[in-house]
């Protein structure tokens, strides 16, 4: 929902005054002097001018600070390559040029970005002139793709941003006493991040890091705040919601005070996010590497029950409570899973919908844990049921026994291994339907009155219909010419772009180390 105008506390540093808001005038930085690529690295002093800038909730007044990046650990080679060829190329051609938000952040918690966003001084059709394999995308917030060694780089311009932050705004904001114009740029520019710790600019060739949010000190304190006042960050972007909830996730961050209170309690503006746009944000969730994370905090702040109310009610089912430690089959699955996944190796969504759908079908109707085995092998041999059949009766381990979805060993025969296997494939194909009717959705939480009410299916008809061909292989047989993944190397690549057989045999792994821990023997 689009709030008309910010919300600050009065401070003495800056003014709002009456007249509507009008586009700054561009401002052109003057080119260095002497221009040096990232590879041969220039070290300046970090000396600053006092000023002041209201940080976090708009609550209190933290100094600006300029940063040495190498005082911080962080060495220009562990920017990829494709995005140092781009830095290089704009500032070559006199552009001031900087990594933003949560590659920075991330650079200084040592973690692999998941990608790099540049800013520049450089007009949107003077970065496109700039590169041979280059596009303008957008038309509310336009950026460069720009194409390099098969990776695609986005670059913004704070010209365009400076348009796009006087869109809805009613008071101009004048420049904070005792700084300068680039400041002035650089911190109108952070103004429009939504946490503190995605705030950070970093000249990458000058060293620095610039911090006028004080998002350096919330990374020492662990804590994912707000920009601007919590209710009107979230009320202007309710995506921003889940956007704190995979960070918090991702970097095992709590919440400031205020930002815990808003995000629970303006739950219900993601209801009017569009559907793509959910789906992403739980993509950026669930395949990333901390699903389970992310699953818990979904929880606790009551978003579960809105977003996946077949697994809220699974866990009203099972007594967890909001701030239970403990774990169960579900989030153990997605334990597994985050273990082989990273930012910068992700995986399809149609193996993480799989996993829930799998899971569902296991609550809904509890199965020896040789039929789980011999079914999470069969989709990974594409259909051999025979073949997994002997493999899981080879088992010399023991399965976890505090798993409800799991029923007590039965020795069972070959043919009625068979059948229980095909019945699982077809309950598990009944989920996915279930899973994307909105009438089944919107019963789920019926039992518990005390829920928001909930229909809402963010999978589409294509995802559907791939997590569909993942399992099919067991219904349809090897026969029908579905072949097994040859070694147990994940390709990522592969996996991200949704390989069958990728994901069958990740899914496979998955189930089969959470049923058999590696632990046990």
């Amino acid at each position: 929902m689009a709030v008309s105008g910010l919300c600050f506390a009065c401070k003495p540093h800056f003014s709002l005054r009456p007249p509507l808001f009008h586009c700054f005038r561009k401002i052109r930085f003057s080119s260095v002097a002497a221009i040096e690529t990232l590879d041969e690295p220039v070290i300046q002093g970090a000396h600053f001018s006092p000023a002041k800038n209201v940080s976090g909730e708009g609550s209190k007044l933290s100094q600006w600070k300029k940063l040495n990046s190498q005082d911080l650990g962080i060495s220009t080679s562990n920017i990829s390559k494709p995005t140092r060829k781009v830095l290089n190329g704009l500032k070559t051609k006199g552009y001031e040029v900087y990594l933003v938000g949560g590659c920075v952040r991330d650079l200084i918690l040592k973690r692999t970005p998941k990608d790099f966003d540049i800013i520049t001084t450089a007009e949107l059709r003077e970065v496109v002139k700039a590169f041979s394999r280059c596009e303008i995308i957008g038309r509310r917030f336009p950026i460069c793709h720009v194409h390099m060694d098969d990776t695609i780089v986005e670059v913004s311009s704070f010209s365009t941003s400076a348009r796009n932050f006087g869109r809805g705004l009613t008071y101009e904001i004048e420049r904070p006493a005792g700084s300068d114009k680039k400041d002035f740029v650089r911190w109108r520019n952070c103004l429009q991040r939504d946490f503190t710790i995605n705030g950070l600019m970093f000249d990458p060739f000058a060293r620095i890091i610039y911090d006028y949010m004080g998002g350096i000190e919330d990374i020492k304190k662990a804590k994912v705040r707000t920009v601007i006042p919590a209710s009107t960050s979230f009320q202007e972007d309710g995506a921003r919601i889940l956007r704190a909830i995979r960070i918090a996730a991702r970097l095992g961050f709590s919440f400031s005070r205020e930002t815990a209170h808003f995000v629970k309690n303006l739950s219900c503006l993601i209801l009017r996010l569009d559907k793509s746009r959910l789906l992403m944000e739980m993509k950026y969730m669930m395949a990333y590497g901390s699903a389970e994370a992310s699953l818990r905090l979904l929880w606790k702040f009551g978003l579960l029950e809105l977003l996946l109310p077949i697994q809220a009610a699974y866990f009203v089912r099972t007594g967890f409570r909001r701030r239970d430690r403990r774990s169960n089959m579900l989030l153990s699955l997605f334990s597994k899973l985050d273990r082989l996944l990273a930012p910068n190796r992700p995986c399809h969504s149609s193996l993480w919908v799989g996993i829930l759908a799998f899971h569902k079908a296991l609550s809904n109707k509890p199965r020896d844990p040789l039929v789980v085995a011999a079914f999470s092998l069969a989709v990974h041999n594409g259909g051999d049921i025979p073949e997994a059949i002997n493999i899981a009766k080879n088992i010399n381990k023991s399965h976890d026994s505090s798993f409800h979805e799991l029923s007590e060993p039965q020795n069972l025969e070959n043919l009625t291994l068979v059948n229980e296997v095909m019945d699982l494939a077809a309950s598990v194909k009944s989920t996915l339907s279930e899973m994307t009717d909105e009438h089944f959705v919107s019963q789920a939480m019926s039992a518990y009155p005390q829920a928001p009410f909930s229909d809402l299916v963010f999978i589409p008809l294509a995802l559907y219909l791939n997590v569909c061909k993942v399992f099919e292989c067991v219904t349809m047989g090897a026969e029908k010419g579905f072949v097994a993944k040859q070694g147990s190397r994940i390709d990522y690549e592969l996996l991200a772009l949704g390989s069958l057989r990728e994901t069958r045999h990740t899914f496979a792994r998955v189930v089969f180390d959470t049923v058999y821990p590696l632990d046990r023997t």
